[in-house]
């Protein structure tokens, strides 16, 4: 190559080219390192409505169906449920048709508010991790979006996702079901 040509090169677009490549390479390097930071540590698709009673025994007695030491409400049905929870504790859910399933008010939303609970460890031992209560939309639609408090450790060993009423003692609606990987 002649100096005339490589002078060329080096001063004209082929350099901004390479400039500029090389600066992309990097924002996008940050930014994959940003995002790998918010990566989801659990994810919960599908969700199961409660059903108050696991059985009754000879004597007439039912069984509470009693989840982490929280009580069951009377039946709610829930049509759909995703939620994923990031190593940094933030939680997003995105439920519909979370509803009454019995009683006068079947089909409702019952004028409820609801909050979120992931259980970390074994049912004896487990950690609970609360978000805020959020209303119910009419159609029983919600969303949560927030960290939970105390943040859970970065191994949440079987998890248990609870969506539980935000009034009284808190009762249980509904439960995520644990995406396998």
């Amino acid at each position: 190559m002649s100096k005339n040509c490589s002078a060329k090169f080096l001063n004209g677009r082929a350099y901004t080219t390479i400039a500029f490549g090389l600066l992309l390479a990097l924002v996008l390097g940050v930014a994959g390192v940003a995002s790998a930071q918010e990566s989801t540590n659990l994810k919960f698709r599908g969700g199961i409505g409660v059903i108050p009673v696991t059985g009754v025994a000879a004597n007439g007695s039912a069984t509470l169906n009693v989840v982490r030491g929280i009580n069951p409400a009377g039946p709610w049905r829930i049509a759909d449920l995703s939620a994923d929870v990031s190593y940094e504790g933030r939680i997003r859910i995105k439920g519909r048709g979370l509803l009454l399933a019995a009683g006068n008010g079947i089909g409702t939303n019952a004028g409820a508010s609801v909050f979120a609970t992931l259980f970390c460890g074994a049912a004896n031992t487990a950690t609970a991790h609360s978000s805020n209560r959020v209303a119910l939309d009419v159609d029983g639609d919600f969303r949560i979006d927030e960290v939970l408090s105390p943040v859970p450790p970065t191994s949440c060993d079987t998890p248990v996702l609870l969506i539980r009423n935000g009034a009284g003692a808190g009762v249980w609606f509904a439960a995520g079901i644990p995406e396998l990987k």
